[in-house]
C-alpha cells in the first residue's frame, strides 16, 4: 500500500472521531449505559432530518441542535418507558430507539427528493471521500473541523465536570448529597453523546460511532481501574484503531485475495482486535495471564 497525504487525512478525521466518541463512552461504560450510546446514535437520525427538511441545508448547527434534542429526548423517553412501564431499561432502550430510527428512516424517504441526504451515508459513511471537501484555502478537510471542534468539546466538558462525572458514575446518590446533581450531569452526558454521534454521523456513519463509543473504553477498562489512566487509554486506544483500520482496508483483504474493503468498518474491526487483546493478555484479569499465573502458583 503506498501512503499519501490522502490517507493521512483520513486517518486523522478517523482518530479524531474515534477519541470524540471514546470520552462520553467512557462515562457511559462506568454508568452501565453503553448501550444507550447505541440507542442515541440510532435515535437522533428523525432529528438530523427534520433538521435537513426545515433547513435544506448541510449545516452542521441545525443538525446539532435537532440531534441534541432528540439525544434528551431519547434518554427521557428511556426512563419514563422503563419506570411508568415496569420494563427492564435495556428493553426500553431498545423499543425507543428502534420506534425513533424508524421514524428517521421515513422522514428521509419521504424528503429524498427535497434535501440532499443519503441514508446509507448516515449508516456506513464516507470517510473515505473526506480529502475531497477542503476549506482553508484547501487545506483542512471540512470533516476534520467538524469532529475536532466535537472532539476539543467532549474534552472540555470532562474537564470542567470531571469532578461531578466521576462521583454521579459511581454513586449518584452520593452526588445528590454533596450538591451534585445527578440527573443534570445524566442529561448533559447525553446531550454530549447526541452531539458526539450527529459530528461522526457523515464521516463514519452510526455504525461505527457505536462501535468507537463502547469498544475502547470497555477495552481500556480491561487494563486499568484507575480513572485518569482510564480515559487517557481509551483515546489511545480509539486512535490507534483508526491508523491500523484504515491500514488493514487495504492491505489485509489483498492478502485473501480480495479488493479494497471500507476504512470504517476496518476501524471497528481494529477496535475489536485490541479488546481481543485486551481480553486474553491483560495483567490484571487476561485469560490467558489467569491461567499461566495458575501454571506459575501449581509448579
Amino acid at each position: 500500500m503506498s501512503w499519501s497525504d490522502w490517507d493521512t487525512w483520513i486517518v486523522i478525521v478517523g482518530a479524531l472521531c474515534a477519541a470524540s466518541c471514546a470520552i462520553p463512552g467512557c462515562f457511559l461504560l462506568l454508568r452501565g449505559m453503553s448501550m444507550m450510546g447505541d440507542a442515541i446514535s440510532h435515535a437522533v437520525l428523525p432529528g438530523i432530518a427534520i433538521a435537513y427538511l426545515l433547513t435544506e441545508s448541510r449545516a452542521s448547527l441545525p443538525m446539532f441542535i435537532g440531534a441534541a434534542i432528540v439525544g434528551v429526548l431519547t434518554a427521557v423517553f428511556t426512563q419514563w418507558v422503563s419506570r411508568f412501564g415496569n420494563v427492564d431499561r435495556g428493553a426500553a432502550m431498545g423499543i425507543v430507539f428502534t420506534t425513533l430510527f424508524a421514524a428517521g428512516l421515513l422522514i428521509l424517504t419521504q424528503a429524498a427528493d427535497k434535501v440532499d441526504l443519503d441514508a446509507g451515508c448516515v449508516l456506513y459513511g464516507a470517510i473515505e471521500s473526506v480529502p475531497m471537501d477542503m476549506v482553508w484555502n484547501d487545506s483542512v478537510p471540512r470533516a476534520a473541523l467538524v469532529v475536532g471542534s466535537s472532539f476539543l468539546l467532549n474534552l472540555l466538558f470532562a474537564f470542567l465536570f470531571y469532578k461531578e462525572l466521576r462521583v454521579s458514575s459511581f454513586d449518584a446518590e452520593l452526588a445528590d448529597t454533596l450538591g451534585f446533581s445527578s440527573g443534570l450531569m445524566h442529561y448533559l452526558l447525553m446531550t454530549i453523546v447526541a452531539i458526539t454521534t450527529v459530528a461522526a454521523f457523515e464521516v463514519v456513519g452510526s455504525i461505527i460511532v457505536i462501535a468507537m463509543l463502547i469498544v475502547p473504553p470497555a477495552t481500556a477498562f480491561l487494563l486499568t481501574r484507575r480513572l485518569s489512566v482510564l480515559l487517557l487509554l481509551r483515546v489511545v486506544i480509539g486512535m490507534l484503531s483508526s491508523a491500523l483500520g484504515h491500514w488493514a482496508s487495504s492491505s489485509v483483504p489483498a492478502v485473501f485475495g480480495f479488493s479494497q474493503t471500507t476504512s470504517s468498518g476496518m476501524m471497528a474491526g481494529a477496535a475489536g482486535f485490541f479488546f481481543l487483546l485486551a481480553w486474553l493478555f491483560s495483567p490484571q484479569g487476561g485469560v490467558i495471564t489467569k491461567r499461566l499465573k495458575r501454571r506459575s502458583q501449581s509448579a
